[in-house]
């Protein structure tokens, strides 16, 4: 008997050691329709344990508690607003929460982006940048496109040009940090950032650790951002702090020698919650399957919030960014027959450069934001910014074909370029404006005035020195004519006698990449003259809107001023415009709203960050702000619609643009330079993003560009497709994770990219020797595996599936951009 008592006193205290405290409910919406997928988590307020679950078909949850205490329930779904319970579960028994009801999700608009965005899909319904205050996109009337930080970490995209892929109408033009947009080459090589312009080249691709999103405001946006391109801008917005804590590292490896990692910590800094902070940092160590290329880099992106009441806030961020590579110029091939170029006739990994190469970029950004509202009616906002950007250069690349001694080419060889430059540029940036609400029951008013200051200026004592074309007998270096061949030195190669190559000289038959000695170069030296552009532009907006409709109008008065050879031998150019835009938005029903617009652009040829083919050969010796400027205009009208409570957003439009006062003519020759150039872009896009389910996310894309040559200097190329222009581009994104089956925590990604057939964009007023690169289609594919209650997602993700041999775009035959064969990444993820 005793033992039995002993028995049931040992059982019925494993059971009570092992009882557990069951909890469940329902979740539903303000129309008491069940929701699928929330996400419920619960976390014990004594010890910090965290645990998590999702709602079922009928929005019922159930989970079990290992101990008794006071735990906090949140209660999320994207597209509605979160809901927090504290709840006190102290008995081993089932307890009913009923029917927890969750409300549309209506997302504070600040006046000045200073704190982080909540939600956490594909989706941004509002852009600060296109109008300078938040307007929700479906009131804009413009066709904006964001990529969110969600997207990219999904797609592992951690370079700007593979984040941008996905939308419609964007495609790279070769292996640099540069795109043809709506059919449009870029014509600037400077880059947005949080609505403010910088300026760097465009060689090495920006790095995305810091990015909350990038935004694509298609159309030329001179009366938001001063100087814009005709095709739209690419807007690059940093993470911003939270007010609430969380902490993120992430671990990734790869193809071609690829290490990265980064961190993102962001929380409050005082129980009140009126300072927040974030940081961002990211190390990068990258090869690729080029030939002695690589792209390693360092990013720290320190940022602070004091947002002490409702009416003012400051956001204060720091970006230092320490880059070094190789500038990958690209796949050369030589020589055509019959007027077509052989794109197989030298391997994707060739690369004339060498192994001693380098390139090093170092940039430092200083940015601050302030809004303050007077009123409830009556606010001010301003922001600045501050960029310094040093360049070191040293690199070989094509200069040109070898001839032999009688001045015929020899296609197995190709004459290098060498060249080392240093420059040195800083960029200030000021805006300020002042906003003005009238609201009614039935008509909303917003007014803005303000003024934008720009100052970007090459310092002096920029720089470079180079070895091209042939060595002379006395020293020099020119162009080889055979008429004068005893002129030049001379050598043998193969049995085959050449002038001396003033650098060296590059061997298909027999390619070499080791590092070269340079010091037997015939190297000039020459000076690159301190450059100074100032910009200045008042604006006036107003938005109204009257029951479905509203109106976007825009006038802004925009001041250029060019001083080439500053503080020397100064030369000054000024020009100016007025710049509109008119758009109207009619809400076709709550969902549906249509919308028209007209806006034009403004664009000063300024020295080195004008992208013209033809006006490359002068940049070291003249400012091209004489010429007129780029001139351009957009008619637009399309619809926009957010459907499934906000899950699903889509945009549709029609489009036409015309960029005119192009430079034409002779590349070396100042005197025969001309404004005559005209290109027009007419077409049609769809992008569509969002939760089709709470499990399947996606974005996808579709874009149409007739783009062509409207006027141009050489009269065949009238009618003739723009440079990079491809006619159709369509895009393809989505994830789905496995619910509520043995497959949980396991989830699949897959996506595609079509790029039609398109020229290389340095044509056809550069060179006649253009190259069509063909159509393709690539596939990506990606697992994660989410272990229960970890944190933790672990990617593995394939790039260009099938591997698909295809040319990103390209310059010119010696400068094609080579899409990568396929790789693949492995992610490790933890947040905390």
């Amino acid at each position: 008997m005793k033992n039995y008592i002993i028995t049931l006193i040992v059982l019925f205290t494993l059971n009570m050691a092992f009882a557990q405290i069951s909890v469940e409910g329902k979740i539903a919406d303000a129309n008491s329709q069940p929701i699928l997928g929330a996400t419920i988590s619960f976390t014990n307020q004594n010890s910090g344990t965290k645990n998590g679950t999702v709602s079922q078909d009928d929005g019922s949850f159930t989970f079990e508690l290992s101990q008794a205490g006071n735990y906090q329930i949140d209660i999320s779904y994207v597209g509605m607003m979160s809901l927090r319970l504290q709840q006190s579960f102290e008995q081993n028994q089932t307890y009913d929460l009923g029917t927890l009801v969750l409300e549309e999700g209506v997302e504070q608009l600040q006046s000045v982006e200073v704190i982080g965005r909540a939600r956490t899909d594909y989706n941004s319904d509002y852009s600060f940048s296109a109008t300078k205050v938040a307007i929700a996109n479906k009131e804009l009337p413009q066709a904006i496109t964001s990529v969110t930080k969600e997207l990219i970490a999904d797609r592992l995209a951690f370079q700007l040009p593979d984040a941008v892929k996905t939308v419609s109408n964007v495609t790279a033009t070769g292996l640099y940090n540069h795109y043809n947009i709506r059919g449009i080459t870029q014509a600037d090589d400077g880059q947005v950032l949080n609505g403010m312009r910088t300026r760097q080249y465009y060689f090495l691709q920006p790095i995305t650790s810091h990015l909350e999103r990038v935004e694509v405001i298609k159309g030329p946006s001179s009366v938001t951002f001063s100087s814009a391109d005709p095709g739209g801008t690419v807007n690059m917005v940093t993470k911003k702090p939270l007010t609430e804590k969380r902490s993120e590292v992430s671990l990734t490896t790869g193809s071609f020698g690829t290490l990265r990692a980064t961190a993102d910590f962001t929380g409050p800094l005082n129980e009140s919650k009126t300072l927040l902070y974030r940081f961002n940092a990211a190390i990068q160590e990258a090869d690729s399957f080029r030939d002695v290329v690589n792209n390693n880099a360092i990013l720290f992106a320190p940022s602070l919030s004091y947002i002490p009441n409702e009416t003012t806030s400051l956001n204060v961020e720091m970006i230092y960014s320490d880059a070094e590579g190789n500038l990958d110029r690209g796949q050369p091939i030589f020589g055509a027959f019959n007027g077509e170029f052989d794109l197989n006739s030298t391997p994707v990994t060739m690369n004339v450069g060498a192994s001693s190469d380098h390139y090093k970029n170092k940039e430092f950004i200083f940015m601050t934001s302030f809004s303050k509202k007077f009123t409830d009616n009556f606010g001010f906002n301003a922001q600045f910014m501050k960029q310094t950007w040093d360049e070191d250069l040293a690199e070989h690349r094509v200069g040109g074909s070898i001839v032999d001694i009688d001045g015929t080419v020899i296609p197995t060889l190709a004459r290098l370029r060498y060249d080392e430059r240093q420059q040195y540029w800083e960029t200030d940036n000021f805006s300020a404006y002042f906003t003005y609400d009238i609201k009614s029951n039935k008509v909303t008013n917003k007014l803005l005035v303000g003024y934008d200051a720009t100052r970007w200026e090459r310092k002096i004592g920029a720089g470079f020195l180079r070895a091209r074309r042939y060595l002379t007998v006395g020293g020099g270096q020119s162009n080889f004519d055979p008429a004068n061949a005893a002129n030049f030195e001379q050598i043998v190669v193969d049995g085959v006698t050449i002038p001396q190559p003033a650098a060296a000289f590059f061997n298909l038959a027999n390619p070499f990449n080791g590092a070269r000695d340079v010091s037997d170069y015939n190297l000039s030296e020459l000076s690159i003259p301190a450059n100074l552009n100032t910009s200045g532009g008042f604006y006036i907006q107003n938005q109204f809107k009257v029951g479905k409709f509203s109106a976007l109008l825009n006038l802004r008065y925009e001041s250029f001023t060019d001083i080439f050879d500053y503080k020397g031998d100064e030369e000054e150019f000024k020009t100016n415009a007025f710049v509109p835009r008119i758009g109207v938005t009619y809400e076709v029903s709550n969902s549906i709203s249509a919308y028209a617009t007209y806006l034009e652009g403004f664009q000063p040829h300024t020295n080195t960050v004008s992208l013209s083919p033809t006006a490359e050969g002068f940049f070291w010796a003249a400012s091209p702000a004489r010429f007129d400027p780029l001139e351009s205009s957009l008619t637009e009208v399309g619809a926009k619609g957010e459907f499934l409570n906000g899950k699903i957003f889509a945009n549709l439009s029609i489009f036409n643009i015309t960029q005119k006062n192009l430079l034409l003519g002779d590349t070396y020759d100042l005197d025969n330079l001309t404004t005559r150039g005209e290109q027009r872009s007419t077409g049609f896009e769809m992008d569509i993003s969002g939760y089709v389910a709470p499990n399947f996310n996606l974005t996808a894309s579709y874009g149409f560009a007739n783009a062509e040559i409207v006027e141009d200097a050489i009269e065949e190329f009238i009618g003739e497709p723009i440079g990079g222009a491809p006619k159709h581009t369509a895009n393809f994104w989505g994830r789905y994770d496995f619910m509520n089956t043995t497959l949980k925590g396991i989830g699949i990604g897959f996506g595609a990219q079509h790029v039609a057939e398109r020229f290389t964009w340095y044509n056809p007023t550069y060179a006649t020797d253009r190259v069509l690169l063909p159509s393709y289609t690539i596939f990506d594919a990606a697992v994660y595996y989410r272990p229960n209650n970890t944190g933790i997602q672990l990617t593995l993700k394939l790039n260009n599936l099938f591997d698909e041999t295809y040319w990103l775009g390209g310059l010119n035959p010696s400068r094609l951009g080579p899409g990568a064969p396929r790789n693949v990444l492995l992610n490790a993820t933890y947040k905390f």
